[in-house]
């Protein structure tokens, strides 16, 4: 197949773009400046850089005729602070955005599609008596983001919703997100963190997912990926041994006390006028909550791998140079 994807030299258009290359696939795509160096994309990945949200209807209907697929791999992440109100910030970058192309994609033909998104819209739909949407507007934009790139899809292109959760591996010459933690690890004798734990998974296994997801997928379906459901302690232990070459102890902070550290958080960004993708205080719930899910069906369905998580951790910390960043916030 043709396919085209949206952040095609991002961290995840990029392992998608080995996998589907791998398969026998042509790929082409738009992102933002500047290139990668040279060797690090496939040769005959055809790139336009470019910001899509800056492209007329016309130029972006132009670049997906004759594609037989798309994926959209861009968007704000969750640990971004924007300016107040943070909702504006996170409507135009994951709904808005994604919306439109999807929308244009389907007017220029294209029967296939991806959204990659965010496991938290699955525990806003498993755990409404948290509000998540309500309290976050990160997560608020993922569920609409959801809705309105399925509206935009309909009824000619079958478009999959992948949910990612926790995701750990490399690229050639980028710092991953993973940095302020990994140095946090290697900078305190005990390692203080609340309780709880989360689904993790290798970034290879997201490239099969997405191209499963492509080939196989079910248009209209949502999809949990994931791998293995680990708590903070366990995590910690890992990747404070692939980072200074033994499991440091974990102290467990009373979420009371999380909490209150949260609030401070929260304080210093409303002073400067700024506002959280996720509420810091609000966050204190989900963070100290188990957000695990058994994968088995979406692995099933989309015939992605699993395993080579400790590999992933392992990469991750070599990535990251010491005396980085220390914190998200």
């Amino acid at each position: 197949m043709n396919v085209f994807i949206v952040g095609v030299t991002g961290f995840l258009g990029y392992h998608a773009t080995k996998e589907f290359v791998a398969r026998g696939h042509h790929v082409s795509g738009v992102a933002l400046p500047p290139l990668p160096a040279d060797g690090v994309m496939p040769s005959e990945v055809e790139i336009r850089l470019a910001n899509l949200e800056e492209l007329h209807d016309a130029e972006v209907e132009a670049l997906l005729k004759g594609k037989d697929a798309v994926v959209f791999a861009a968007g704000a992440d969750d640990r971004v602070v924007p300016k107040a109100p943070a909702y504006e910030f996170f409507r135009r970058h994951n709904v808005q955005a994604s919306a439109r192309f999807f929308r244009l994609a389907r007017q220029a033909g294209v029967k296939r599609g991806v959204v990659l998104g965010s496991y938290f819209a699955y525990f806003d739909r498993i755990w409404p008596e948290m509000k998540l949407a309500e309290h976050h507007p990160y997560i608020r934009s993922r569920r609409e983001q959801e809705e309105q790139c399925l509206q935009a899809s309909m009824p000619d292109l079958q478009l999959c919703l992948l949910e990612l959760p926790y995701i750990f591996g490399t690229m050639p010459g980028k710092v991953p997100l993973w940095e302020p933690l990994v140095n946090m690890v290697r900078n305190y004798r005990v390692v203080p963190y609340p309780r709880g734990g989360t689904n993790m998974i290798a970034v290879q296994h997201i490239g099969e997912a997405i191209v499963g997801a492509i080939e196989r997928g079910q248009g209209g379906e949502r999809y949990v990926i994931g791998d293995e459901n680990l708590t903070w302690v366990q995590f910690l232990h890992l990747l404070s041994r692939f980072a200074t070459g033994k499991a440091k102890p974990v102290i467990t902070i009373p979420t009371l006390l999380y909490r209150m550290q949260m609030k401070q958080v929260l304080a210093k960004h409303t002073a400067e006028g700024y506002e959280g993708g996720l509420n810091p205080v609000e966050f204190t719930n989900l963070m100290t909550a188990r957000t695990f899910f058994d994968p088995t069906p979406s692995r099933q369905a989309l015939g992605y791998g699993q395993g080579g998580l400790e590999d992933a951790l392992r990469a991750t910390v070599a990535a990251c140079p010491p005396g980085g960043r220390t914190t998200f916030w």
